[in-house]
This record gives structure tokens, C-alpha cells and sequence, in this order.
């Protein structure tokens, strides 16, 4: 009754190991080819299209007719460091965060006009 089972060990007496870096670079293959294939086709394009949003925005200048995140599309008036100020409609002008603007329509004009 208080006797504890006897479990047969392998020949070799020690536990294996684990056979050097070959195995372990392909038990990691899979992972690291995900990886590669999410940056390439994911991480890298919405990167570069973060990079092209970013510099369009910063290049609003004074004329240039911009749509809000709001969905507000007014002509710069002014600009002034990281905000912009905003004509609307006749004697309608806003401040509003260069950040908030969500696209830059150079040629084209405004809704009200």
C-alpha cells in the first residue's frame, strides 16, 4: 500500500538534450516568417501612408482649401505653428489643430462658394 511505482528510466540514465541551434531555428522558422510576412504587407505600407498624411498636413499652407476630421471644409486664412485658422463661410473663421485636419485639397473650392 505505501509501496511508490518504479518508473523505467531511458538507456542513456540522463535526461536528452536538446540537439544545438538546427532544431531550435526551425521550431522558430514558422514564427519568424509570420513576422516577415505581417511587416511586408501590413506594417510597412500603413507606415509609409502615416508618413505621406503626416507631411501633406504639415504642408497646408495659406489658400489651401482643408476637410476637418469633423468633416468641416474651410480655406486657411492663416497659419500659425501647429494650428491653422479656418474660413468657413462669409465672415465664419475657426482655429483648428493642424492635427485635426484629416486632408488637404489644394485646387479645388470651397463648399460655400
Amino acid at each position: 500500500m505505501f509501496a511508490s511505482p518504479a518508473y523505467a528510466q531511458s538507456a542513456g540514465g540522463a535526461a536528452q538534450g536538446s540537439g544545438g541551434f538546427l532544431p531550435l531555428l526551425i521550431q522558430m522558422a514558422p514564427l519568424i516568417l509570420i513576422f516577415g510576412i505581417f511587416y511586408i504587407l501590413l506594417i510597412r505600407p500603413q507606415q509609409k501612408r502615416m508618413k505621406e498624411q503626416r507631411n501633406l498636413i504639415d504642408s497646408a499652407k495659406k489658400g489651401d482649401i482643408v476637410v476637418t476630421g469633423g468633416g468641416l471644409i474651410g480655406k486657411v486664412v492663416k497659419v500659425d505653428g501647429d494650428e491653422v485658422e479656418l474660413e468657413l463661410g462669409p465672415n465664419v473663421k475657426v482655429r483648428a489643430l493642424k492635427s485635426t485636419l484629416s486632408d488637404v485639397r489644394s485646387g479645388s473650392k470651397p463648399a460655400n462658394d
